[in-house]
């Protein structure tokens, strides 16, 4: 919550704007204090440019921690755990981590009608049909276990270099909750302007929302590119996770409470870990501990 207030706080601006920050975070909320990477990143792929310097900032927050930033000063993720408290009924599903063979096939049929001529051209001239496009390749791809893969080589570099539009901004549930709604709400002169894809995105949101109701942090574990950039770095950064094998009792309570749901017993460095300790005040023998290397 700290960290949504102070990303979010206005105080900055002028001064922070243009500086990537280590979160999801809306550069378009009217209170963001710095720069969405992901955004940012798509916007100089449109224009041809590798951006060195976020690809550095990002890098460097990887190598040293993780992704502990995700579990941390990700508003986004915040709202996430704020929505799955909930009373609702909760169900409990993980991210794919094997392929299903015959969808490989779907898939290249998918890619090949993308990409092939006429429809291609119709697509990309057509919004509201380019974002139901994408929305159908994150289906296509959670179902062979890699959507993230697909959202941050896909949608954040594929896509914008294509087409020269920042693609998974205007698909992004995080931007359009902390971006369209309160631009809306602010200057009314901009209903004007709200057409299919606008709505597009409220319904991927209100999707979200659902899911995030009945399933812990899904957008961080489907979906997110900067997740998806992190991840590799778990098992090399600085800070890291440790668990005593031999005092662990495999009691599944790390599980429990982990925003990801994973049991940490089976990897220390697993890619899906958010670094939110949790499962060290939950642990019942002590058995994790956090160390540098």
């Amino acid at each position: 919550m700290a960290s949504t207030l102070v990303l979010n706080s206005g105080l900055t601006q002028r001064l922070t704007k243009g500086v990537p920050c280590l979160a999801l975070n809306c550069h378009a909320c009217p209170l963001a204090v710095m720069a969405c990477p992901i955004g940012t990143i798509q916007h100089y792929v449109g224009l041809r440019a590798i951006p060195w310097y976020v690809l550095g900032v990002i890098a460097l927050s990887g190598s040293l921690a993780g992704r502990a930033a995700c579990g941390w000063l990700c508003p986004f993720g915040w709202i996430q755990e704020l929505v799955y408290r909930i009373p609702v009924p909760k169900w409990s599903v993980s991210p794919r981590t094997r392929s299903i063979p015959w969808l490989y096939a779907v898939l290249v049929t998918i890619v090949y009608l993308g990409t092939g001529g006429l429809l291609w051209s119709w697509l990309v001239q057509s919004s509201f049909w380019f974002g139901i496009y994408l929305i159908a390749g994150f289906v296509v791809y959670a179902l062979l276990g890699l959507s993230r893969i697909f959202a941050l080589i896909g949608v954040v570099v594929v896509v914008p270099l294509l087409t020269a539009e920042t693609w998974f901004c205007k698909l992004c549930p995080a931007g359009g909750l902390e971006g369209g709604i309160p631009w809306l709400l602010l200057d009314g002169s901009l209903t004007a302007m709200v057409g299919g894809l606008f709505w597009l995105k409220m319904g991927v949101l209100f999707a979200f929302f659902v899911w995030m109701a009945v399933t812990p942090r899904p957008f961080c574990r489907w979906i997110c590119p900067l997740g998806a950039f992190w991840s590799p770095f778990n098992r090399a950064s600085t800070l890291h996770l440790s668990v005593d094998s031999e005092r662990c009792i495999e009691c599944n309570r790390c599980r429990a409470v982990c925003p990801v749901d994973i049991a940490i017993y089976d990897d220390e460095g697993s890619p899906a870990c958010i670094r939110c300790l949790k499962c060290l005040d939950e642990c019942p023998v002590s058995c994790i501990s956090v160390e540098s290397r």
